[in-house]
């Protein structure tokens, strides 16, 4: 079974590598996957609609090894939704294509440390989960709060205040001071769909760290071809205690307002005085047949029209038991908690939007090397809300191969 490493050593054997013998090659690795499942989720916007629906998930990582020290990387998710619990918001079968990564790379190793660097679109370098968002490596099916959730602010519209923010409903978002018209999905604090930028990562003995320079926030990411684009950069470091106990630190700063917000803002201001910023603390052990991780994070979105600007705190803890060689147990718990908001009329209020809760039990047993079936349930509340609507019994058979491994003598 996948144990938990440092995130620098797991970036590195993320590149499958064709053969450690040879100098160049190309391989495809795949993750092949179907999933059912049965929520109240799908019905919140459409009642009529059923309570139980299927998809699919097909993920390619092509990797080609140039020599000893060039490589190029790529993760493609091709998805029939709703399959991720995210999705179940919407009832109907959409067909979605992402290049999560997609990157160039320069390795180079010495007897007791590695440094790679990389260029293109990366999985953000803030905190520990954005590397494990195959199917195959995530124990259960959900992901942590902090990187599905949406929020109750969004990038292109100004809250007037702390009325406007508590009036906000999770998943549709409309403020009242300027920007887009209309309702939409609020910011995600961590995407896991890639950023664009360059990164430098290092191990060596007990230390890793890694130091990303993109041109967009991990909470609004923006390709190259958007307007208000800024240099942001995302850090991180850790250190193995020893073997099988890492602790870890990471953070991130920089605009994430839109551009068109821009004549909206106070006198002599820019876009560059409302960053959003974050930091995380997350620690991964291993031992025999038990593992544990978790994460806590603090995120704040800097705004025109407060004094103290909205901030969220999330937390979760992750264990995971193997009970025989094929069999495992998997458990997620997580929290995310808005806080504190006083805006420029002195309204104040000690949390700006209802606090979310997720409680996750799985189950998985490895039919072979290539095949996982793994199913949970999951408990969702938001505020405190009575009853199971956000409630999801799923399932998931997970299938890995090579879909070519080919190496080239020099």
């Amino acid at each position: 079974m996948l144990k938990l490493v440092p995130i620098a050593i797991t970036a590195l054997l993320a590149l499958p590598l064709v053969a450690q013998e040879t100098s160049a090659g190309i391989s495809i690795p795949v993750t092949m996957s179907a999933g059912a499942m049965y929520t109240e989720r799908l019905q919140l916007a459409h009642p009529t609609a059923t309570p139980s629906t299927a998809g699919l998930q097909l993920m390619l990582y092509p990797t080609i090894q140039l020599d000893s020290h060039w490589f190029a990387y790529a993760a493609i998710d091709a998805r029939l939704a709703p399959y991720l619990y995210y999705d179940a918001y919407n009832p109907e079968h959409d067909l979605y294509a992402n290049v999560i990564q997609a990157y160039v790379g320069y390795t180079i190793r010495t007897p007791k440390s590695t440094l790679v660097f990389k260029a293109g679109q990366l999985a953000s370098a803030f905190g520990a989960f954005p590397l494990r968002y195959d199917d195959a490596q995530n124990a259960l099916l959900d992901q942590p709060l902090s990187y599905i959730q949406t929020l109750t602010l969004r990038d292109a519209q100004l809250p007037c205040g702390v009325k406007d923010l508590l009036a906000q409903p999770y998943g549709s978002v409309s403020n009242f001071c300027g920007g887009a018209a209309g309702r939409a999905r609020g910011l995600t604090p961590v995407t896991l769909y890639g950023v664009r930028g360059v990164e430098a990562d290092f191990s060596g003995h007990r230390f890793d760290g890694r130091l990303q320079f993109t041109n967009s926030s991990p909470s609004h990411p923006l390709s190259l071809t958007d307007s208000g684009q800024f240099l942001q950069w995302t850090a991180g470091a850790g250190y193995t205690i020893h073997q099988g106990f890492r602790v870890g630190v990471s953070g991130f700063r920089g605009p994430y307002l839109n551009a068109a917000l821009s004549s909206l803002l106070p006198a002599g201001t820019t876009l560059r005085d409302f960053p959003a910023n974050a930091f995380g603390i997350d620690a991964q052990w291993a031992r025999g047949r038990w593992s544990l991780s978790g994460e806590w994070q603090r995120f704040q979105y800097d705004s025109p029209n407060f004094r103290v600007s909205p901030s969220v705190i999330s937390i979760y803890g992750e264990a995971k038991a193997i009970i025989t060689p094929r069999l495992f147990l998997a458990a997620r718990a997580g929290w995310l908690q808005p806080g504190r908001a006083v805006d420029k009329t002195g309204a104040s209020t000690d949390q700006f939007a209802p606090s979310m809760a997720s409680y996750e039990f799985a189950a998985g047993s490895w039919i072979n090397r290539y095949q996982l079936l793994k199913g949970s349930y999951e408990w969702l509340n938001i505020g405190n809300r009575p009853g199971t609507r956000f409630n999801v019994l799923g399932v998931q058979l997970v299938t890995t191969f090579h879909a070519l491994d080919r190496a080239f003598h020099q």
